[in-house]
């Protein structure tokens, strides 16, 4: 059958609608920028433009489906473009006015734990959009009430893990001993296709929480492990927390917390003894252990575009031209590939930072490095090819860009190994940061590597290691910015499931 799902680009969205592709379902994609974002689907998806906070791109929008799963909402206000009663509550009414019109047979509400007692704006939103699909949703909804939901991206657990991995000290909200019971975005996923798919239970709400229940310390506690690395907990009292939120994203530092979750938090996200769990005894959902999901989610942060960082868009070229090599075009290159761990100078960079982590470049690895001063960032190797590498960066990282390794002949007895680099600071501290030492490092760094391979190439550089910066504006700039997207939408397509690939939501 066919889907109209909105909100499929965010942690829940995508997860759904990966499990709905293996099912063997189609997807029609409601969203602002639905042709762009369709492309890291291989096929099954159909791109729809436009959003729920418009009567005009909701009308018609669900012709020819049998379904709509309505994800989208927001979880912070900013007004007067988005707001709770626009995005949460008027955007359900007319997705459900649609679902109606269209005569579709299953609609599926994805609202929130709590939100039938909940007092934050966000809890109280998210009723008032229940009380719309109760009222005028077609017959057959379905409410799911997710507890806090964590995978690549999402705005709690993820934003804990960048913490762990690149700062000395992380603020928690009192003691952060607040409970909550934290579920994994594939097991969600696979859950809200099954409500998709299925005619039962109707015209109800359904609680769907994780296995473990466990605080924000407890998070860090367990992430810490996974990294190996022990950032001190640095206690913020609530009031103090509530008054710094905004001004820390203001100068542009993540806060694990914003200022309407912790209410949230302190209303409680767990189920009470005894309660029905939909995740298993609902939809049969074999739960991700708390630890399994967070050992998954450290390698699978998105990646971090170039056109998502701040600031001027440099380029940095280093290469060497190499006479007198013992090693041919594609054994240097395995060298390169295989052995980059052991190119990196000591002290600048180590590859493979964390247990477990690979040294290798393969395509879909993704590698944890550790930098001074800056923690562990990591790359994902999105295209390896004609004896080149293209690596991304990925979020948490102090630089979003691309970087590039090519083993090329230049001339006959002269090979040409070059790193290139296409960088912009991520945000506004870190862009003050590459100002200073993090530039020295990073020149510091791509020259050792070259170095290196000059070395392992048993040959000679008669120039040296040569080096290029330009800083890229308008077209020169945006070519770059297309060309890293590009490599990436097709790595996600390759990554992405097949229609009908399995039977991912049976059971």
């Amino acid at each position: 059958m066919k889907v109209l799902v909105t909100g499929g680009t965010g942690v829940v969205g995508k997860a759904a609608v990966d499990q709905l592709l293996r099912a063997g379902h189609t997807v029609r994609l409601l969203s602002r920028h639905a042709d762009d974002d369709a492309r890291q689907w291989a096929s099954g998806v159909e791109p729809r433009t436009g959003s729920v906070g418009s009567d005009q791109a909701v009308a018609g929008a669900a012709d020819g489906c049998e379904a709509v799963l309505h994800v989208a909402g927001i979880v912070a206000e900013n007004p007067p473009e988005s707001t709770f009663q626009e995005v949460n509550v008027e955007g359900t009414r007319r997705l459900a006015h649609e679902a109606r019109r269209a005569g579709v047979r299953r609609f599926v509400y994805v609202s929130s734990y709590g939100a039938d007692r909940g007092e934050s704006p966000y809890h109280r939103s998210k009723l008032a959009a229940e009380q719309v699909v109760r009222a005028e949703a077609p017959p057959g909804w379905l409410i799911v009430r997710p507890g806090n939901v964590y995978g690549p991206g999402d705005e709690v657990i993820s934003l804990l893990l960048k913490l762990v991995r690149t700062l000395p000290a992380i603020p928690l909200i009192g003691l952060g001993d607040q409970p909550f019971q934290p579920v994994w975005m594939e097991d969600l996923g696979l859950a809200l296709a099954r409500a998709v798919e299925r005619e039962s239970p109707r015209e109800t709400a359904v609680d769907v929480l994780g296995p473990d229940v466990t605080t924000m310390r407890g998070v860090i506690e367990l992430l810490g492990g996974i990294t190996q690395r022990s950032p001190v907990l640095v206690p913020v009292p609530e009031f103090m927390a509530r008054m710094g939120t905004q001004a820390l994203e203001t100068v542009g530092i993540d806060f694990p917390v914003k200022e309407g979750q912790i209410t949230m938090l302190k209303e409680g996200n767990v189920l009470p003894e005894g309660a029905v769990n939909g995740l298993t005894e609902t939809f049969g959902v074999t739960p991700t252990p708390l630890g399994e999901g967070l050992g998954k989610l450290a390698d699978a942060l998105p990646e971090m575009l170039p056109s998502e960082g701040t600031g001027t868009l440099h380029r940095q070229r280093y290469w060497a031209d190499i006479q007198g090599s013992r090693l041919s075009q594609e054994e240097l290159f395995e060298v390169v590939r295989t052995e980059f761990y052991s190119l990196a100078p000591s002290g600048l960079l180590e590859v493979g930072a964390e247990p477990g982590s690979r040294t290798a470049m393969e395509e879909g690895a993704t590698l944890t490095l550790e930098i001074p001063m800056r923690g562990h960032i990591q790359v994902r190797c999105v295209d390896v090819s004609d004896c080149t590498i293209t690596m991304v960066t990925l979020q948490g990282h102090p630089l979003s860009g691309a970087i590039r390794f090519d083993v090329t002949q230049v001339a006959p007895g002269t090979l040409r190994f070059e790193v290139r680099s296409f960088t912009r600071s991520a945000d506004l501290i870190d862009r003050i940061g590459m100002r200073t030492f993090g530039k020295v490092a990073q020149r510091a760094t791509w020259r050792g590597v070259v170095s290196a391979a000059v070395d392992r190439s048993g040959g000679t550089a008669p120039a040296g290691v040569e080096e290029e910066e330009t800083a890229l504006h308008g077209k020169d700039a945006e070519d770059v910015e297309n060309w890293v997207e590009e490599v990436v939408m097709r790595f996600r397509r390759g990554q992405s499931p097949e229609v009908g690939e399995g039977e991912g939501v049976k059971g």
